[in-house]
């Protein structure tokens, strides 16, 4: 398996990525996967992960960071942006039309996190692509409004549109608007926010178990009011009859976002759940990654391969 930087445009911006090869001396075009990272990720965290593993199982696959985060550009940087990220998917599946090592016609996305959700909209609008899959599901804007378990008070996200007005304001004003912090100091203080799913969130990116120094700390504030008009949901019932799969752990506290995906899902759909994971075990534990990995290689290599 080799793995080679690459980029490609999106929008006008320049996207970083990592593209890997299978080492299997084949030399007709291949299955290929374009994998995208968590909100806040980078590509050498778990999307890299798994676009290496499935390499591994002999599809050419591309992990890349969003445009606004990482080694990608696009300024203002920490902006998430829905529409850019679900461009991105459709850039990156743009270039690997133009690798020679790859079969246009046998293109599928994969989605972590963030990803999962932007990668079945994305699908629903590309009839480029194949096939989707998402792991540990989410859709951002949901969980701004709503919080990760789906209960958070509505007031939350009101108090957050708030202050994402009074940054526009103080940017027109030609001052700093500042930046919404994703994560407190301290390990302690993200579980009293969020419990053990923001313990998690915690040791992953801010901790020694994932951090990477280009995993994005803040998003810009007008990330919010991006988000509050957004749903990448309505794109599912675009999407058959191609086939969705979707990955979550059975503790995740995510969960509720990936049954609704299922329940809009209109073609072939299947939602597999991992013993004893939760949402951020399936990045980096491989005693629930490699379970993910086999059953997504079967996924692709059914529907992907001719």
């Amino acid at each position: 398996m080799a793995r080679t930087r690459v980029s490609f445009d999106s929008a006008g911006i320049e996207i970083a990525a990592h593209l890997y090869l299978p080492d299997t001396g084949a030399v007709a075009p291949r299955p290929a996967l374009v994998v995208g990272h968590p909100g806040t990720g980078v590509k050498e965290q778990t999307s890299g992960t798994y676009a290496q593993l499935l390499a591994e199982r002999g599809f050419v696959t591309l992990a890349f960071d969003a445009a606004h985060q990482g080694e990608s550009g696009g300024l203002p940087r920490g902006l998430e942006d829905p529409a850019q990220r679900i461009e991105d998917f459709k850039a990156a599946v743009s270039y690997l039309t133009t690798r020679s090592e790859v079969d246009p016609e046998q293109i599928g996305l994969l989605g972590i996190c963030a990803s999962g959700g932007y990668s079945l909209a994305a699908t629903g609008g590309d009839h480029r692509v194949k096939a989707v899959a998402a792991v540990s599901t989410a859709e951002p804007a949901r969980q701004f409004r709503f919080g990760a378990d789906g209960s958070q008070d509505p007031a939350v996200f009101q108090a957050l549109l708030d202050a994402a007005a009074a940054a526009r304001t103080r940017a027109a004003r030609g001052e700093d608007p500042g930046v919404l912090t994703m994560f407190p100091e301290t390990a302690e203080e993200a579980g009293a926010l969020g419990g053990e799913h923001g313990i998690e969130g915690w040791e992953y990116y801010c901790g020694a178990r994932g951090y990477h120094e280009r995993s994005a700390k803040f998003l810009t504030w007008d990330s919010v009011d991006k988000m509050a008009s957004s749903d990448v949901f309505r794109s599912v019932t675009l999407i058959g009859p191609r086939p969705i799969l979707q990955i979550i752990g059975d503790r995740a506290v995510t969960a509720w976002m990936a049954t609704e995906a299922h329940q809009a899902a209109t073609g072939p759909k299947e939602l597999l759940r991992i013993p004893g994971a939760s949402h951020v075990d399936l990045y980096d534990k491989r005693q629930y990654i490699d379970p993910a990995v086999d059953k997504l290689s079967d996924f692709f290599t059914t529907h992907l391969t001719k």
